[in-house]
């Protein structure tokens, strides 16, 4: 059997946890276990639910996706979604996994 992928969606539009929702329902694997509106309750998920995947919005209110990186205690893999590509280099830096620049296609999504 395979293991299942403990994943959280942060992100402050609705629109995008849902267009990620969908596309994830292609994957047996993925078990989606919450999703946040912003960086503080992503944080306070995360620490709670110790997801082994999350996908990442940078651009949100109070809190953006780096600075949720420097309060983390457990680092899942990250997947960065956002509208900014100038990012993309510090994404990698922090050893993001991918970094999908909306909107992006559930062609993009899948790779």
């Amino acid at each position: 059997m395979q293991k299942l992928i403990r994943t959280i969606i942060i992100d402050d539009e609705k629109l995008a946890r849902d267009l990620i929702k969908n596309y994830l329902k292609e994957f047996d694997n993925i078990e989606i276990v919450d999703e946040c509106e912003n960086g503080f309750d992503g944080i306070k998920s995360i620490n709670q639910n110790n997801p082994d995947l999350i996908f990442l919005d940078i651009q949100m209110p109070k809190l953006n996706g780096f600075e949720m990186l420097e309060l983390m205690e457990n680092h899942p893999k990250i997947i960065f979604t956002t509208a900014y590509d100038q990012y993309a280099l510090k994404a990698f830096e922090v050893n993001a996994v991918d970094y999908l620049l909306k909107p992006f296609s559930r062609e993009r999504f899948s790779d």
